[in-house]
């Protein structure tokens, strides 16, 4: 059913490039925004990973600050005084 008040005609070719040029854009901004979620997922690994390296490397230094060495075991680390 069509509306009678409202003439039947063809879009024009601005009219269906804009369109077009909407959908693309559309996409584009799409694209972009995974994109961004994949560089933030990336950047919280790696700051998780770092920040744990970093916890490991200062209990290893208070280890031997206070006389002692680390043993590692399977999944932990000890630390072991040598007195």
């Amino acid at each position: 059913m069509t509306d009678l008040n409202k003439p039947n005609r063809t879009p024009t070719d601005s009219e269906i490039a804009a369109k077009q040029h909407t959908e693309v854009h559309r996409q584009q901004v799409s694209i972009k925004a995974w994109s961004q979620k994949l560089l933030v997922v990336i950047l919280c690994v790696a700051s998780f990973y770092g920040g744990w390296k970093s916890y490991e490397s200062n209990m290893v230094n208070e280890c031997t600050a206070n006389g002692g060495k680390m043993i590692e075991g399977q999944r932990t680390m000890l630390c072991q005084s040598l007195q």
